[in-house]
């Protein structure tokens, strides 16, 4: 079932996407050579905890999860391309960063999700983040009321196909509101016409995963949670929470 948000709900959901935008600006700025990925889930907390809200990724356990997830961000470096879990690894230079954070206030949830390369940045990992980024950009583009999911993700997967990156198999991005996982699933490849209607006071998390290699396959790091590409090439993920508003697009989390 997707609950449509008044304007109202809407608003406060804007408030939590905005600590989630400050923790994430925190973290990029707090991100060097010799930073542990604990560090940068440590000041990730503080902004979270310090703006009143609530961490939503800490001891989140879905059924498909072996344990609860222990961080308050995901931190995906290289090859891993989402839900690192941020332990003692400490950050080199070239490190192609990517974090996930979310969180709760006053009731309402906020996702979002940025890429960047610590130290000296080779140009094909600072393209793939680039090219993330455009194919986000590209799918908020298309989230406009009269407009249906699948128009969304053929404009995520279009770009990015033909830009040359794989894409996740089998993920995409997700209604979000009260919980931080909601109907409905937002893919990241698409028809054009097909799918759900988008229609004003939908509220949904966009996050394309993209591939340097062109491949798509992943798999499952023994914690149960990191997915690695399987080739071993670099990815890089992009998310904002997106309100389809009554003149399109409007990012909550910027």
């Amino acid at each position: 079932m997707v609950e449509l948000k008044t304007a109202a709900e809407v608003q406060a959901m804007r408030a939590a996407g905005r600590v989630v935008a400050d923790a994430l600006a925190a973290v990029r700025e707090e991100a060097a050579i010799g930073v542990t990925l604990q560090g940068l889930d440590a000041v990730a907390a503080a902004v979270i905890r310090d703006a009143g809200a609530e961490p939503v990724f800490l001891n989140y356990h879905p059924n498909w999860a072996p344990s609860p997830f222990p961080g308050v961000i995901c931190a995906s470096v290289n090859d891993a391309v989402v839900h690192g879990i941020p332990g003692d690894y400490r950050l080199r230079d070239g490190d192609l960063v990517s974090i996930d954070c979310g969180a709760r206030l006053a009731g309402w949830c906020g996702d979002a999700a940025v890429s960047f390369v610590v130290g000296t940045a080779d140009p094909a990992d600072v393209a793939l983040v680039e090219a993330t980024e455009a194919a986000l950009a590209h799918g908020i583009a298309a989230a406009r009321p009269g407009n249906r999911l699948g128009d969304i993700g053929a404009a995520i997967g279009l770009y990015a196909r033909g830009a040359g990156y794989g894409m996740l198999a089998d993920h995409g991005g997700h209604g979000i509101g009260r919980q931080m996982h909601e109907d409905p699933h937002v893919p990241n490849e698409g028809r054009v016409g097909k799918g759900m209607l988008l229609r004003p006071g939908m509220v949904i998390a966009i996050e394309p995963m993209l591939i340097a290699d062109g491949t798509d396959d992943y798999r499952h790091e023994a914690d149960g949670w990191t997915l690695r590409t399987a080739t071993g090439a670099r990815a890089a993920h992009s998310e904002h929470t997106v309100a389809i508003g009554e003149d399109g697009p409007e990012v909550l989390t910027r």
